[in-house]
C-alpha cells in the first residue's frame, strides 16, 4: 500500500463515528445502516453519508437484501490493515 493509499484509508477511519461503525462491524456481523447509525450515535442520514465514504473508499461492502443494506468490513485484508495501521 502506497502513502497516498495509508492516508486515505487513515482519514476515512481516522473519524470517531466510522470508527464505531467499523468497530461493530469487526466481529464479522453485518448490519444495516439503522443499527450502525445507533452504535455510532447519529442520525440516519449522517450514518448514511459516512457509510458511503467507506464503502467509496473500499473499507465496508454492501449487500441488498429486499429492502435492506447489509453493510460488513470489506474483507480481511481491510479488517487487519485497520488493526495493525
Amino acid at each position: 500500500m502506497d502513502d497516498v493509499d495509508l492516508a486515505s484509508t487513515a482519514r476515512l477511519i481516522g473519524d470517531r463515528r466510522r470508527a464505531t461503525m467499523l468497530t461493530a462491524l469487526m466481529d464479522g456481523r453485518a448490519l444495516t445502516a439503522g443499527e450502525l447509525s445507533t452504535v455510532a450515535g447519529i442520525g440516519a442520514p449522517a450514518a448514511s453519508a459516512h457509510l458511503s465514504k467507506l464503502l467509496d473508499g473500499g473499507v465496508v461492502s454492501l449487500a441488498a437484501q429486499g429492502r435492506h443494506r447489509y453493510y460488513r468490513i470489506a474483507s480481511p485484508d481491510v479488517e487487519h490493515h485497520e488493526l495493525t495501521a
